[in-house]
């Protein structure tokens, strides 16, 4: 990679703050705290400030507007923390970062200030005929939910101060009326039976008035505000992120946890990317068909055919446990959120969840009349979900502390054949104007549960409400499904030979991976990289793929198995220039880069036994030799 880089900066909604923010006393940017300009006139739309004039400047500077541009580094400035700057540059410009409205609604808002908040959003609108001072809105932005976001922080500084009397008549007089959500006015009213402030700030999931939840309600409403007259927050942050993202999008072997350089271009090098076959692990005695990392990278669950189940240690790469109470093969093992519980379903109709420290069996599930064919954990690690091609019981939420094993919630999907199960919170864009609502109950990050069954049908669920939101009919049969980090897109594999990119809210197809060979196996593929910027996937020909996800070109293919199909494909996200493979040759090979410390140290070791590689990359990547752990010289056994 090219350039300089730096450890990824926090995102600009949670990290900086601020912006040029008037002052109690004397004005600043052009404004007096009670909203009167203090130049010579409102300057409004970046207008000239004292009379400055801009007639010998040139409108645009390298095609862009110059106005806008100069606003945004003086607001940039002030985030930097250079106010000197920002208001010298202000002066020779003659612009001005709002307008005197937004000045005073700015101050309103840090202040607490409701009263008069509310009466510069009551103000003029772009589609006014008779327009009255107030801020300006932006297109499309409503009223209502910038006076229901205004009252609801009202609401909760006075139930902060106990003043629970004025709380329910701003509850009842302010906030009903709006009828914006009344699952948020339900949730909003449970709070007044809190015991303490303690208890509603962490209730609420928000930091009190002495927090800043203040200037995180500016934030959200500074995107309603029309941005002639008020810039949104930290706006020069966001589009230096928008670059930065854009290029390491645009980067087909992007693999790197710092976020690139502004100097120069991104562009990360092949040669960094791990397409080494590093070694061969060989205790399984049959077909391996699913592995998984877990979360924080340091262990690998490999289920086989041979009915058991196998964790890795990857700084040793030994076996720690073999887990084998089931009498018939594993087709699926999902990690807890914190590492310290897995889930093992089998053909043998049963799931069970162990205990990854002891490798003791905690729960045995005897619930369903056919296979068990995949689980998934709530974010929270509390339940999980079972799926089951059993018709009558289908997909079934179970308790994952209970001792007594009924189940939590059984889903009603008559007919279903559950294939593959996944759950995942739901991360809005950063420019949703919700997405930094602290205090969004259900609605901020919800939780989908995505389920695909044999019928080529996916279904998507609500998990905690138990609602079922939409259906997706395919034409092919899927093998696979996975989500995204954020939970915004599903991955799956088809029978057709293609991994399809899909909205999970809209079902719309995004992208369409082509090339890799699959139709009657089950073939589990996976995002990877160190930014989910590239999908894996193996095939029934002993290759693997891999695409650049928002391209979908075929960066590469792998003769990656000695024979058959290679089951399953896992990257390690905790260390992401690591991951996995699993297939009908019994092995489990890992790829890296660099050598892994263990790998390095152990190749003068007798534990080691050495052979030729059966793996290369095709794009003229050829592979070592690599060291191989076969079951009598595993470690750890």
């Amino acid at each position: 990679m090219r350039g300089e880089v730096q450890d990824a900066p926090s995102h600009p909604a949670s990290g900086l703050r601020g912006g040029i923010v008037p002052a109690k006393t004397g004005a600043l940017n052009g404004s007096s705290p009670n909203g009167h300009s203090a130049a010579n006139g409102n300057a409004t739309n970046g207008a000239a400030a004292n009379g400055a004039s801009q007639a010998s400047a040139p409108t645009t500077f390298y095609g862009h507007d110059r106005e806008e541009l100069t606003r945004i580094l003086i607001q940039g400035l002030g985030d930097l923390g250079y106010q000197g700057a920002a208001n010298a540059l202000s002066r020779e410009s003659g612009f001005e970062v709002e307008t005197s409205h937004a000045a005073a609604f700015r101050l309103a808002v840090l202040e607490g200030n409701w009263t008069e908040a509310e009466a510069l959003v009551q103000g003029t609108g772009p589609e006014s005929d008779t327009p009255t001072p107030g801020l300006l809105l932006a297109a499309g932005a409503s009223r209502e939910e910038m006076l229901f976001l205004l009252r609801q922080q009202k609401y909760l500084e006075l139930v902060e101060k106990r003043d629970i009397g004025q709380a329910l008549m701003v509850l009842r007089a302010e906030l009903q009326p709006l009828r914006r959500n009344e699952r948020q006015l339900h949730a909003l009213s449970s709070l007044i039976m809190v015991q303490s402030s303690d208890d509603l700030r962490s209730q609420a999931r928000w930091d009190g008035a002495a927090g800043e939840s203040r200037k995180d309600l500016l934030s959200i409403l500074s995107r309603s505000i029309s941005p002639s007259a008020m810039i949104p927050e930290h706006r020069l942050a966001e589009l230096v992120n928008k670059v930065k993202e854009n290029e390491m999008a645009c980067c087909e072997y992007h693999n790197t946890t710092k976020w690139p350089s502004l100097y120069t271009d991104h562009r990360c090098s092949r040669d960094d990317f791990p397409l080494d076959l590093q070694i061969e692990l060989k205790q399984h005695k049959d077909e391996v068909w699913v592995i998984k990392f877990s979360h924080d990278g340091t262990r690998l669950a490999t289920a086989s055919k041979d009915q058991t189940v196998k964790i890795y240690e990857m700084n040793q790469f030994s076996v720690v446990h073999t887990l084998k109470e089931h009498s018939a093969p594993v087709a699926f093992v999902a990690w807890s959120p914190d590492d310290t519980k897995i889930i093992t379903c089998s053909q043998d109709k049963s799931a069970k969840l162990w205990d990854t420290k002891t490798g003791i069996c905690l729960q045995t599930i005897h619930w369903h009349s056919e296979p068990v064919t995949s689980a998934a954990w709530a974010p929270d690690g509390k339940s999980y979900v079972t799926g089951s091609l059993d018709q009558s019981r289908p997909l079934t939420i179970w308790d994952a502390a209970g001792y007594d094993l009924r189940p939590l919630h059984s889903f009603e999907c008559s007919g279903c054949r559950v294939q593959d199960v996944t759950i995942a919170t739901m991360t809005p864009p950063a420019s949703s104007i919700r997405s930094a609502m602290p205090y969004e109950y259900d609605s901020v990050l919800p939780v989908r549960l995505v389920v695909s069954c044999t019928d080529r049908s996916v279904h998507i669920y609500d998990y905690h409400r138990r609602e079922k939101i939409s259906h997706i009919q395919l034409d092919h049969e899927i093998t696979c499904l996975n989500l995204s980090r954020d939970g915004q897109e599903m991955l799956i594999n088809l029978n057709c030979g293609e991994l399809w990119a899909l909205g999970v809210d809209s079902g719309e197809v995004i992208q369409k991976y082509k090339g890799q060979k699959q139709s009657q196996f089950v073939i589990r593929g996976c995002y990877g990289g160190a930014s989910e910027g590239v999908v894996v996937s193996g095939g029934e020909d002993s290759k693997i793929c891999l695409w650049h996800r928002h391209s979908a070109k075929m960066i590469e293919s792998i003769d990656a198995h000695s024979s058959g199909c290679v089951n399953s494909v896992a990257w390690n996200m905790a260390q992401p220039r690591m991951w996995a493979s699993a297939g009908d040759d019994h092995t489990v090979r890992i790829w890296a880069n660099p050598v892994p410390d263990a790998i390095r140290a152990s190749r003068d070791t007798e534990s080691v036994v050495w052979g030729s590689a059966n793996a290369g990359s095709s794009s003229s990547h050829n592979a070592p030799s690599i060291p191989q752990w076969s079951s009598t010289g595993a470690r750890g056994q």
